[in-house]
C-alpha cells in the first residue's frame, strides 16, 4: 500500500520540477536569459515580432547620440537663404528706360517730360506664369528673380528701343510665402525674405510659442520632406535653427515627452513603492541614467543590474549602422532592445551620455536568487496544501482508533518539517 508520505514526496518532486522550468511563477516580466536567447536565436514564429538586442558600447552610444535627424539631419544644406523666385500670382511693377528721346517709348515731339522711363500698370503673373510687355512681347516670370527678368525684358527690346534698361519689381508677393501655425501666439503667412529668416525668426513673427518649450515640438515641412525637432533643440544646438525657403510649413505643437518603466525599478527613499508606469521627461532632452533615477533607480532587493533593458523601435537606418544583421523587420523602424549593464562601473558613464527617446520602454529585469527565492516560497505554499488535508485525515484517522479503543494508532503526522 502507497503511504501518505510517499504521495506528498512525489508531487513535491513534480512541482519542483515543474517551478525549475519556470512554469507558472509569478513575474514583473521576461526574465534576463529570455530577452538573450529571443535575440540570438532570432525565433520567427507567425505571431511573434523579431527584435534584435544590442549591448550598449561607447560606439553604441556614439552612434544613437549622434544620429538624430532633427532639423539639421533632414535639411543638410547649410547654405544661406535660397533665392526667391516670381510665382504664378505675384503682382509685378515694370519701368523701362531709354537712353534718350526719339526711341521707342519717347518721340522727340513727345514734350517735356520728367525723364526718359515709363512706368507700366501692375500686372498680375497669369497662371501660364507669363507678364506682358510692350513690343517685348509675353515675358516668362516663373521660376524667375526679379533681375532675370529684367535681362529677359531687355533682350527682348534690344534693337528696337535707344539702350533700353528695366526695372521689375515685386508689389506683392502671393506664392513665395512661409506659414508659421499651431500652438503660437498667432498664425501666420508671410513673404519669403530675400535676406534670409530662421525658423526662430518666423516663429518670432507669429509672436512665439504659447507653451513651455520643454513640451514642445517645431515641425518642418518642406515640398515632401518633413523634420521634427524639441523647440529647445534649436536654441541649445544651433545647427537646427536652418534658414526657411519659400513654401516651407512650420507647424508647432504640444507633446509631452514620455517613457516606461517596467520590472525592477524602485523608490530612492522616496516611498516604498516602485515608481512603475508612464514617467514624464520634464526636459527636452534625458539620458539612461536620469531615466533611471527618475523611476527611482534598480530596486536593491530584486534588479539585476546586468539586465537593464531599453526597447525601441529604431530607424533602419540608425539600426543597420548598430549592426548590419538589426535588419531583421520591413519597414522604416526596427524593433531594438539596448542591453546596459551597470554591474560594470563604466557602464554609469554610458547611460549618462545614451540618450532617451519618446516612449522608450525601460524594462529591468529580476535577478536569479529572485526568482529561485521565488521557487522556494511556491514549494512552500504547496506543502502546505497538500500537508493539510493529509494532516486532517490522520487526525480523524487516530481520534476514531481512540474512540474503538484500537490498539494500532498512527503517532504523528505523514509530512513533517
Amino acid at each position: 500500500m502507497i503511504r501518505s508520505r510517499d504521495l506528498a514526496i512525489g508531487a513535491l518532486v513534480v512541482l519542483s520540477a515543474l517551478g525549475q522550468s519556470g512554469c507558472g511563477l509569478p513575474t514583473s516580466g521576461p526574465r534576463g536569459e529570455s530577452v538573450e536567447w529571443g535575440a540570438v536565436t532570432r525565433v520567427r514564429y507567425e505571431e511573434r515580432l523579431p527584435y534584435c538586442l544590442v549591448q550598449i558600447s561607447p560606439r553604441i552610444t556614439e552612434i544613437v547620440a549622434h544620429r538624430q535627424d532633427r532639423l539639421a539631419g533632414r535639411f543638410t544644406d547649410r547654405r544661406g537663404p535660397a533665392r526667391v523666385q516670381i510665382g504664378v500670382g505675384d503682382v509685378v511693377s515694370v519701368t523701362l528706360y531709354e537712353s534718350a528721346a526719339g526711341g521707342l517709348f519717347f518721340p522727340i515731339e513727345g514734350g517735356l517730360r520728367n525723364g526718359n522711363f515709363l512706368t507700366i500698370p501692375n500686372q498680375i503673373v497669369d497662371d501660364k506664369g507669363m507678364i506682358t510687355v510692350p513690343y517685348a512681347g509675353s515675358i516668362r516670370a516663373r521660376g524667375r528673380t526679379e533681375q532675370e527678368i529684367q535681362v529677359a525684358i531687355v533682350n527682348a527690346l534690344a534693337g528696337r528701343a535707344l539702350e533700353p534698361q528695366a526695372v521689375v519689381t515685386v508689389v506683392e508677393r502671393r506664392n513665395a510665402m512661409v506659414s508659421v501655425v499651431g500652438e503660437v501666439g498667432q498664425a501666420v503667412r508671410f513673404p519669403a525674405s530675400v535676406g534670409g529668416e530662421r525658423v526662430l525668426d518666423a516663429i518670432a513673427r507669429s509672436g512665439g510659442i504659447r507653451t513651455q518649450g520643454q513640451d514642445t515640438w517645431i515641425l518642418l515641412k518642406r515640398g515632401s520632406t518633413v523634420a521634427v525637432a524639441p523647440f529647445e533643440a534649436l536654441i541649445y544646438e544651433p545647427s537646427n535653427n536652418i534658414y526657411v525657403h519659400a513654401q516651407d510649413t512650420i507647424y508647432v505643437y504640444k507633446e509631452p515627452q514620455t517613457f516606461l518603466a517596467l520590472g525592477a525599478v524602485g523608490s530612492l527613499g522616496i516611498s516604498t513603492t516602485p515608481r512603475q508606469g508612464q514617467i514624464p521627461f520634464d526636459a527636452w532632452r534625458l539620458t539612461l541614467a536620469e531615466a533611471l533615477a527618475k523611476a527611482g533607480g534598480l530596486m536593491d532587493s530584486h534588479a539585476e543590474p546586468a539586465w537593464v533593458f531599453l526597447y525601441r523601435a529604431e530607424r533602419r537606418q540608425v539600426a543597420l549602422e548598430l549592426d548590419g544583421g538589426c535588419a531583421v523587420t520591413e519597414g522604416p523602424y526596427v524593433p531594438v532592445i539596448y542591453q546596459m549593464d551597470l554591474r560594470d562601473p563604466a557602464g554609469f558613464f554610458l547611460a549618462t551620455q545614451f540618450p532617451m527617446r519618446n516612449k522608450d520602454i525601460l524594462y529591468v529585469s529580476n535577478a536569479r536568487a529572485v526568482e529561485q527565492a521565488k521557487l522556494m516560497e511556491h514549494l512552500r505554499m504547496v506543502n502546505a496544501t497538500i500537508k493539510e488535508p493529509i494532516d486532517t485525515a490522520i487526525s480523524a484517522y487516530t481520534l476514531k482508533s481512540l474512540i474503538n479503543g484500537t490498539s494500532n494508532v498512527i503517532v504523528g503526522t505523514a509530512i513533517g518539517p
